[in-house]
């Protein structure tokens, strides 16, 4: 919105986004959409992965309409359980790719990293690399990138990501479980930072309503951080 752009919210089902929502909006306002952005691994804040279908459906969706897919995999390897979903980008045709998966070292390591990927075809990251801030080697993580690289090529951060799974997966079975004793109704999540649960009177953590385009729903759910 600060950039000027026109947001359209659809809603979430159990298996990711709502596919035949998007279908609609892009018929309604043909030739308009030019990106869909969307969590389709641990979503925040309701913990949902989107299924196999809908990935395939929206890919080619995207194929159809002409729109890149801005797919935010922030939590795609931060997993309690095991999840066989591949990043978005798996999906994508080369020969005409839509599809840009982006990861961040953030969310496994710690907020102020700042250090994160894009996962595309060719087509679609030749334009990031000749933006200004980076071709003029001024890329503000050049530090903090660099000293990753060790951290890698170690095993550290593989070693790192198994410590945090385990540990972040027991805080999430307990603030869980905790919910479910007081009465709430919970979807347990197999990944990411957050727990969404409706309230019964008295609120806590997020209220949802900043979850919604227009802030005009979700009023009466709370999504709980169990991490950090």
């Amino acid at each position: 919105k600060d950039r000027g752009m026109s947001l359209l919210g659809v809603p979430m089902q159990e298996d990711g986004m709502d596919i035949d929502a998007v279908e609609k909006l892009l018929e309604k306002h043909s030739g308009k959409i030019k990106m869909v952005y969307t969590v389709p691994v641990h979503h925040n804040p309701t913990g949902y992965t989107m299924s196999d279908a809908k990935r395939e459906r929206l890919v080619a969706l995207a194929r159809k309409h002409n729109f890149v897919i801005c797919a935010d995999e922030a939590y795609q390897l931060l997993n309690f359980e095991p999840v066989n979903v591949k990043p978005m980008f798996y999906y994508d045709d080369p020969a005409d790719p839509k599809v840009l998966s982006v990861g961040t070292f953030s969310k496994l390591i710690g907020p102020g990293v700042k250090v994160g990927w894009v996962q595309a075809h060719e087509p679609l990251l030749k334009p990031l690399a000749g933006l200004g801030w980076v071709d003029s080697g001024n890329n503000p993580v050049i530090f903090s990138s660099c000293n990753l690289i060790d951290f890698l090529e170690t095993g550290g951060m593989n070693a790192h990501l198994e410590n945090v799974s385990k540990d972040l997966g027991a805080r999430c079975a307990l603030i869980c479980k905790k919910l479910r004793e007081v009465g709430l109704e919970v979807v347990q999540p197999k990944g990411g930072y957050f727990v969404w649960v409706k309230s019964k009177g008295k609120m806590t953590g997020r209220s949802g309503e900043c979850m919604s385009v227009n802030k005009d729903q979700f009023h009466d759910w709370m999504r709980l951080c169990f991490c950090w």
